[in-house]
């Protein structure tokens, strides 16, 4: 069935720069899916259905490129106008591609690698990020068209994907090989697997891992004994959510609340998205006031190395930063407290928690947006659960499930 045409918005800006619009934009870096290409920014709007992305259009001489591959030749030419000083300012109709289904699909899946909102206390697995970056190193092969040589492209990283992730590549192959050829992810599976042999032989890249992949590839397949995808990706770490009371160190409870858990400021991997995540105590050791904080961690969040710290105001004051450690499931910290004797229970006290270094400050709430992308996301694994019923893939900008995505949504773990 063909696909209708969609109405975009070709515009000159005063500096030089080309924009093409298309849809509706995202209210949030927390709802917007990138891509840096060639010449150009590529953004979707994570929440909305559309496929063709906005472009920021730096260099129009290297998006040549792609432009017509992702938008068709009439934005191309209204692009070429711009450029020429024939129009500043014109809408037309453009046809989504092969191609533009492709780069919206990429979008959302370094989206997911970095804003997936993976939570034991909300019910969300985890997406596993070693099949996730296969998956991303497939796709950033099978959209080459959208990069050059230019080296100022950091997602155009197949080769990287590849080494960091190939861990998934025998599991893959299980899965594949144990899944009915006539279904989804079987098909999914192949596809997958073929781009990353493909790439990593353009790529020069070796290893036992990838000669293994080259010779299930060659030799004829033959169906093995059902696998559960899950199971064949679990990890066995030290992470078990804890559950009773927060760890007490003595002393008169005088306040306790919950702290702002903004995705923003801190890398994936490192934080339960829940909103409940961040929890802290203020108590009264004779003369003294402590603040006791504890956050949950995300299941793959490190024991070592890049250490959290919560910021911690007080009556709009200067905030002040308590070193945290993961213990089991929690980053726990606690520190002495500036809060006078005639204030205690009444002060108002903020926290946050961060990655020094890494924070880009405290954002908007965003409150809403966090709920829509759980409700996404929830969509997404169910939808993911039954990859073979039709019309149960999802149809949020994107096609589906990811890989990563089937297997999370048969987890048998407790969310």
């Amino acid at each position: 069935m063909a696909r209708a045409s969609v109405e975009v918005h070709v515009v000159r800006d005063d500096d030089g720069t080309i924009r093409i619009a298309a849809g509706p934009g995202a209210s949030s870096d927390v709802t917007r899916a990138v891509l840096d290409v060639a010449g150009a920014v590529l953004a979707w709007p994570v929440l909305a259905a559309t496929g063709l992305p906005t472009a920021e259009i730096h260099d129009v001489g290297r998006a040549q490129q792609w432009l017509w591959a992702v938008y068709g030749e009439r934005t191309a030419a209204a692009v070429q106008a711009c450029v020429a000083g024939e129009s500043a300012d014109v809408r037309v109709p453009s046809d989504p591609t092969g191609l533009a289904g492709a780069a919206a699909l990429l979008g959302f899946g370094h989206w997911a690698a970095r804003w997936w909102p993976a939570s034991h206390l909300d019910g969300i697995p985890a997406l596993e990020p070693d099949v996730l970056g296969l998956e991303l190193a497939a796709l950033t092969h099978e959209c080459q068209q959208l990069f050059d040589d230019e080296g100022d492209q950091p997602d155009d990283c197949v080769a990287e994907l590849i080494e960091d992730h190939r861990a998934a590549l025998d599991p893959l192959i299980r899965w594949w090989q144990a899944t009915p050829p006539s279904t989804e992810p079987a098909r999914r599976l192949e596809r997958v697997l073929r781009s990353v042999d493909d790439a990593a032989d353009g790529a020069g890249l070796d290893g036992r891992e990838l000669r293994s992949l080259r010779s299930a590839l060659t030799r004829p397949r033959a169906d093995g004994t059902p696998v559960d995808p899950a199971a064949l990706f679990a990890r066995h770490g030290d992470y078990a959510l804890a559950a009773g009371d927060p760890l007490v160190t003595g002393g008169r409870v005088i306040a306790r609340g919950a702290g702002t858990n903004d995705w923003r400021r801190y890398p994936p991997g490192f934080v339960d998205a829940s909103e409940t995540a961040v929890s802290w105590t203020a108590r009264a050791l004779g003369a003294r006031r402590r603040i006791e904080v504890e956050v949950v961690a995300h299941s793959a969040a490190p024991v070592a190395g890049a250490l959290l710290v919560a910021e911690v105001g007080v009556d709009a004051g200067r905030p002040s930063r308590v070193p945290l450690a993961r213990r089991d499931d929690v980053w726990s910290g606690r520190a002495d407290l500036e809060l006078s004797t005639a204030g205690e229970g009444r002060s108002r006290i903020e926290i946050g928690v961060l990655l020094p270094g890494f924070d880009p400050g405290p954002g908007p709430d965003g409150g809403a947006d966090r709920d829509a992308i759980r409700a996404l996301v929830r969509r997404r694994l169910a939808a993911a659960a039954q990859p073979d019923v039709p019309n149960s893939a999802p149809h949020e900008g994107t096609s589906g499930p990811f890989l990563a995505e089937i297997a999370a949504a048969t987890t048998d773990e407790d969310y």
